[in-house]
């Protein structure tokens, strides 16, 4: 039997609405490049990371966007196959195999990037500049105490 402080309004409920938050979001920006482009959206996260902090190692891939190896890894794969994105030795370290985006992978990129710029736009319209900028901190606080909760021993 459930006491009213066991109760959890999961429509109020911080985790769970931020999870929802980001699916929505993740599955409406797919729609944008999905079709277009037969990208899945780990697939997209891999070349939207690349894009930005290349060279990367798959787990350095899979630390930037909090997914784990074996997804990572399947991504990788298939953007590999298509030969969107190279994977090279590192000189210095002969087990390092840092991932970057091919010209071919770049210019999809360069594609994508104003389709995902657009929809951020878009999404932020419901707020107004000022609303935006305290969002932006409250996420960057929220961000950082979540890190600090997911280490803490």
């Amino acid at each position: 039997m459930s006491t009213k402080a066991q109760a959890l309004e999961l429509e109020k409920f911080l985790p769970y609405r931020l999870s929802v938050l980001a699916q929505l979001v993740s599955e409406s920006l797919h729609d944008l490049y999905s079709e277009p482009y037969g990208l899945s959206v780990t697939q997209w996260r891999v070349m939207a990371a690349l894009g930005r902090f290349a060279p990367l190692t798959a787990s350095e891939v899979g630390l930037r966007i909090v997914m784990d190896k074996v997804a990572v890894s399947r991504a990788v794969a298939g953007l590999m196959k298509r030969s969107l994105v190279e994977r090279a030795t590192d000189q210095e370290d002969r087990r390092r195999e840092p991932l970057r985006l091919t010209a071919k992978g770049r210019t999809m990129h360069d594609e994508i990037v104003p389709l995902a710029l657009k929809y951020e736009s878009e999404l932020y319209q419901a707020l107004s500049a000022e609303e935006r900028q305290t969002l932006n901190g409250l996420c960057d606080r929220l961000f950082a105490h979540a890190k600090l909760l997911r280490n803490r021993p």
